[in-house]
């Protein structure tokens, strides 16, 4: 076997271990919470259910491809909870090491474009990844309010966290703000969310 397909297929294993990092999320049918390899599928999936909503100039399949990776770091450096603010303090630097790490695994000609497309996704300053970004908030919200609060209700989380977490589909992806709000009220009608 040749050395670069060495590295490939020993960067495809390791990136089976994404499979195994827990998230915070329950899946909709409440029966476990779901794992970050999961959550990312499920976002390049949503990338091209919801083409139709993304901002302008935004190349859908290069979008899947920063969704895909966004992730990867996360072998390494563990799921961070969106609302968490303490374990926030260190995830630039833990994220950063495990890029170098996860991405130098690949040959030396896919490593800078891995590695690119996951700096991309965390810049959120292209069509695409603000697009992707959109979506990594989305489904978070889609799954807790269809399992009765998950994440939310289990950390008591507030409205005005979650408006915040929200924020770029207000801008990035507008029409389905209005989506956005009603799951929000209606959570904290039903005490999912902290109404504060």
């Amino acid at each position: 076997m040749s050395g670069r397909l060495s590295r490939q297929l020993a960067f495809l294993l390791e990136a089976d271990k994404l499979k195994s990092i827990e998230r915070r999320t329950p899946l909709a049918d409440n029966s476990r919470l779901e794992n970050s390899a999961e959550h990312s599928w499920h976002l390049t999936l949503a990338a091209l259910t919801l083409a139709e909503y993304a901002p302008a100039d935004t190349d859908v399949a290069h979008a899947i491809r920063l969704a895909i990776v966004h992730d990867l770091v996360e072998i390494d450096a563990g799921d961070t909870f969106a609302y968490d603010p303490a374990h926030h303090a260190t995830k630039a630097a833990r994220e950063l090491a495990a890029a170098d790490r996860i991405f130098g695994m690949l040959p030396d000609d896919q490593a800078p474009r891995f590695r690119a497309w996951w700096e991309e996704f965390e810049a959120q300053q292209t069509p695409s990844s603000r697009f992707a970004n959109v979506l990594d908030r989305l489904q978070p919200l889609l799954l807790n309010v269809h399992c009765g609060g998950g994440s939310w209700l289990a950390h008591r989380v507030a409205r005005s966290q979650v408006l915040r977490r929200m924020d770029p589909v207000q801008r990035w992806m507008p029409a389905a703000w209005p989506y956005v709000l009603e799951v929000i009220d209606r959570a904290c009608r039903e005490g999912m969310i902290v109404n504060d």
